[in-house]
């Protein structure tokens, strides 16, 4: 299973509060880690990428959505 291909078949409602769930558990990380108390250094990486993937999905489904209307008008 790749990274993201568990974000593209969820919806975008979805993703919007997956993306809020993961920055909060990367804040959290960053504390943790500033602290000393992160075990793992590599959640940090693998929670940022993620992170990234959700944004990069929304924004794709974004530009669909105003591609969308530009081809319907040319029909």
């Amino acid at each position: 299973m790749k990274v993201g291909e568990k974000y593209h078949n969820m919806t975008t409602v979805e993703l919007i509060d997956e993306l809020d769930k993961v920055k909060k558990d990367f804040f959290q990380m960053r504390f943790n880690h500033a602290s000393g108390q992160l075990t793992n250094p590599m959640q940090l990486k693998a929670c940022k990428k993620n992170i990234a993937v959700i944004k990069t999905i929304l924004r794709e489904r974004e530009l669909e959505i105003e591609k969308m209307p530009k081809k319907a008008k040319k029909a």
